[in-house]
């Protein structure tokens, strides 16, 4: 028969087992203050894989009495929701009913609504967990009746406790005494970038291609040469991608090239070309129009050169757009006409732009200055604005002039 995989058998069943998270199951923590005193509310952990979520929810099932139940958002169905209401009735549940909820976020908003009559009932305590930012991915009726605990990214310090048990079970399991460094086991802790079960994996396979002593050698050995959590579809994808983004919009030259540095170090090319063209217009915008141009220049580049080299234009870029001026004056006037459309609004389009006889425009370059009054946009929101001139020194420039050619038409003829 198969043996459960190491990390699943030393899962701590106490808090003072847990790596990190000693700001909600250390001494005074609040989830271990909620528990001892038999406050179990509904919850939302969110956090990085490998930190201790499932565990937590264990551990609090224990200590408060109650019946767990384990669902997986990525297979599990409403109707097996409903197989876990009915069974709340049975005479395990009479301290109440614990349903723990993993990847919450593939559940879609019918399903997570579907939770809601129960979670107020008191048929039900959820606890639902996910990688994903939850204020993005769960909707706000189930948001506003939990409570939202973040599990935070375990330092390599803290792992190596856990690295120790789990050396511990090993010699147990096979009557060796293999020994490790610190240094050895904070190497393992370090590449795996705080994920404890990661960890355990690497000083398994380490142990079993070891004699007397796990080296370093073996470890680095058994390591990837991409290392973190860098998932391309994940949320910590995202979030290096949106941490380089802020840090250009801060004006932080520094924090930008270490995010562009990381997110290269994972090999994922396209995805910071594709970012820093957004940025470029999003972010620098009309301050300095020749940021998309340039931005367009060095990602093209970089798909042509390839990594490594293809760090060296896209460093010079990110480098430039983090010292230069800023304004997302374009952005914000776009997402304003959006929302007029989505309301509705503009649907009368001036007969003047209308095809095919154009019946009373007036052509612009007749007149002076190329500029002649007329509406161009739809009847009923004449006079809306959408964008702002930018406190900057391009566009305090673009609004001298516009402010010239305005005031200028007065008494204005044809050339």
């Amino acid at each position: 028969m198969a043996q459960k995989p190491l990390a699943d058998r030393m899962r701590p069943t106490c808090f003072d087992e847990i790596a990190g998270q000693a700001h909600l199951v250390g001494k005074g923590g609040i989830l271990r203050r909620l528990t001892e005193n038999n406050r179990i509310p509904n919850m939302i952990f969110f956090g990085p894989p490998g930190t201790g979520k499932t565990t937590v929810a264990n551990i609090i099932a224990e200590m408060s009495g109650m019946q767990l139940y384990k669902l997986n958002a990525t297979s599990a169905s409403l109707s097996d929701v409903k197989d876990v209401i009915a069974s709340t009735d049975n005479i395990f549940s009479e301290n109440g009913t614990l349903l723990y909820l993993d990847e919450i976020q593939y559940f879609n908003k019918k399903q997570q609504q579907s939770l809601l009559e129960f979670m107020e009932n008191g048929r039900i305590t959820l606890i639902a967990s996910t990688t994903e930012n939850p204020y993005y991915y769960v909707y706000n009726a189930l948001l506003s009746r939990s409570s939202v605990f973040e599990f935070k990214s375990v330092t390599p310090e803290d792992c190596v406790p856990s690295l120790y048990r789990a050396l511990d079970l090993l010699n147990t399991d096979f009557s060796t005494s293999k020994a490790a460094d610190y240094s050895v086991m904070l190497t393992i802790a370090r590449a795996c970038a705080g994920d404890v079960r990661m960890s355990i994996g690497v000083l398994e396979n380490a142990f079993y291609i070891s004699d007397n002593e796990i080296t370093g050698e073996a470890v680095v050995a058994l390591l990837p040469s991409v290392v973190g959590h860098y998932d391309r579809n994940g949320d910590v994808h995202y979030d290096l991608l949106s941490c380089l983004q802020k840090s250009i919009r801060g004006s932080d030259p520094d924090a930008a090239i270490f995010y562009l540095a990381k997110i290269l170090a994972s090999g994922d090319l396209l995805s910071a070309c594709r970012r820093i063209l957004v940025i470029a217009s999003e972010d620098i915008g009309c301050a300095y129009p020749q940021a998309a141009s340039l931005a367009y220049a060095c990602t093209e580049s970089a798909r042509s050169l390839g990594l490594p080299e293809a760090a060296i234009p896209l460093a010079n870029i990110v480098t430039v757009l983090a010292t230069a001026p800023k304004s997302n004056t374009s952005y914000l006037a776009y997402h304003a006409a959006s929302e007029d459309i989505a309301n509705g609004l503009g649907c009368q389009i001036p007969r003047h732009l209308q095809s095919p006889n154009f019946e009373g425009y007036l052509y612009p370059h007749d007149y002076e200055n190329d500029y002649v009054r007329q509406d161009y946009l739809p009847r009923d929101i004449i006079g809306k604005r959408y964008y702002e001139f930018g406190s900057n020194k391009t566009e305090q420039a673009a609004k001298a002039y516009h402010d010239f050619i305005i005031s200028s038409c007065k008494n204005q003829k044809k050339r």
